[in-house]
Formats: structure tokens, sequence, C-alpha cells
């Protein structure tokens, strides 16, 4: 295998695998392959070029671009003389790790809290065995929810080097310097 042969599969190993952990973003397969292949790419992609190299219909590239756009993982890029829209994905990867965050606390914690917070309510006046312990849990679930949106909230502010700072002093994620 040359090196042009081995880059190849490489970056289609990228793409694959990228594609493969957007459902645990709570995106699809596609959307996180042509956000993959947006971000590999050194310059902005049009809709055709994204259906040629993934091999995927105009609509599903039409629809999974709008939707990155929508996200904030892509912006549109006019170029001079050309009538097509061009996409370029954001590259900074803590960028596109706060833009992650802050759409799954969007799409998904912020609902799941308003519903804890109704269940909360709906139950607080049961006076059963079984009434009050699901009380008691959709309280102890609210808790920890408003905890993870908070902390998402705070890491979605702040610099990757004092992050970094952060989680190392909480964590203890660093490896020690050697004097």
């Amino acid at each position: 295998m040359n090196a042009t042969e081995d880059f190849e599969s490489a970056k289609d190993e990228f793409i694959a695998q990228w594609g493969a952990l957007g459902s645990s973003w709570g995106i699809s397969r596609t959307m996180a392959q042509v956000h993959a292949l947006l971000m590999i790419s050194p310059e902005p992609l049009s809709t055709d070029q994204c259906m040629a190299e993934l091999q995927i219909s105009r609509g599903n590239a039409h629809t999974n671009l709008k939707e990155l756009v929508g996200w904030g993982l892509v912006k549109i890029v006019v170029k001079k003389g050309e009538r097509k829209e061009f996409f370029e994905a954001e590259k900074d990867v803590w960028k596109v790790f706060t833009i992650v965050l802050r759409e799954r606390k969007r799409r998904e914690i912020d609902p799941a809290l308003t519903l804890l917070q109704d269940c909360a309510e709906r139950s607080k006046a049961v006076k059963t065995v079984e009434g009050k312990a699901f009380h008691h849990q959709m309280q102890e679930l609210e808790q920890f929810c408003k905890f993870a949106s908070k902390v998402g909230e705070k890491i979605s502010h702040l610099k990757y080097g004092p992050a970094v700072k952060y989680a190392d002093k909480f964590l203890g994620l660093l490896p020690k310097q050697k004097d």
C-alpha cells in the first residue's frame, strides 16, 4: 500500500468511525459522517462534493448539512463567482466539544429536567409509599439533572487551557511532569 492509498484508507476509516460515534451524540450516522468529511477537508465543500465523497443522495446531504449548520458545527461559505453554497466545519476541537455539549443540553437535558419537575410537582401530594418513593426519585433525578446542566454550562464557557487545568486539579488526568 502506498502513502496515498494509506491516507485514503485512514480518511475513510475516520469518517466511518466518526459516523458510528454520531449516535452517542444524539445525531445520525450520516450527519456525523458529513461532519467528519468537512472537519478534515482543507477547503469548504459543496453539497455535490459531499454527495460524491460519501455516496449519499442530494436530499440526504442537503438535510444533514442544514442540520449541522443549525447545530453551529458547520457554516455556509460564499465563494465569489459561485452560485452554490459551500460548507466548512468548525475545526477547533474544543469548540466542537462545547457546541455538542450545548446542543445536547438543549435537546436532551433541558426537556428531561422539565419532565422531572412536572412529575415531582404532580406527585408531591401523594401519601402512599409508592407515591412518596416516586416523588423522592423524581426530586433526586431533578437535582442531578440541574447539577449536570450547571456543570455543562460552566464547561461550555471555559477556554480549553483553563478547562484542562480544572479537570486535572479535580480529576488528576494529566501525567505528572518529571523534574
